[in-house]
């Protein structure tokens, strides 16, 4: 009978994967490699992950630097469900938390799945989905605890979800963060008025 994998060795291993692949990008993203950088070997990467599509999900999925691996904290603390304040609050704490520099160092990955995900929906398609589904419904039951019906909470999280994304996605580029924090504090000024519910 085949011997189990080492849960330890397999998460220590997660953990190096998620720092390799945010300083080299997915790009040229290659198993020997890869592993010789971990001081393993390709087969033990296939042994414990199967393929490296799983592998990088996985590994991203897991990290606790994560935004949203704290966010329904940040949310239980932004207030009562009935302030029409508490969703903005709330992001305003997630958009701070995105100023971190190992927040925003993992930023180009997450931009570089996303164009892969459309290029090779196979591969890492499920990754972004579900980046964008966690995020959505975690708003949408903040709207809904608002008072908003599901159709309503659900169209003002997907708004929020993509405008934010653009709005992180804007300053890879030029470095200018200081106008995507301007945008987004614009952006909240015009959504939070609609949020209240009569």
């Amino acid at each position: 009978m085949p011997r189990p994998p080492d849960q330890a060795k397999r998460r220590d291993l997660l953990d190096r994967v998620r720092d390799y692949v945010v300083g080299n990008g997915l790009a040229d993203l290659s198993l020997r490699p890869l592993a010789k950088a971990l001081g393993t070997s390709d087969r033990m990467l296939l042994y414990y992950f199967g393929t490296k599509e799983r592998m990088v999900a996985e590994a991203l999925a897991l990290d606790e630097r994560r935004p949203l691996r704290q966010a329904r904290e940040l949310l239980a603390g932004a207030g009562s469900p009935g302030d029409p304040a508490r969703v903005r609050r709330f992001m305003e704490a997630i958009w701070r938390r995105f100023a971190r520099p190992d927040l925003r160092a993992a930023l180009p990955l997450y931009l570089e799945i996303m164009a892969a995900s459309l290029l090779h929906s196979d591969r890492y398609g499920a990754v972004m989905r579900d980046v964008l589904a966690e995020w959505t419904d975690l708003l949408s039951r903040a709207f809904r605890d608002h008072g908003m019906t599901e159709a309503r909470a659900g169209a003002e999280a997907d708004l929020l979800v993509d405008a934010c994304l653009g709005l992180l996605i804007a300053p890879l580029a030029d470095d200018d963060w200081d106008r995507a924090d301007a945008a987004f504090h614009a952006l909240l000024d015009r959504l939070e008025p609609a949020w209240r519910v009569p």
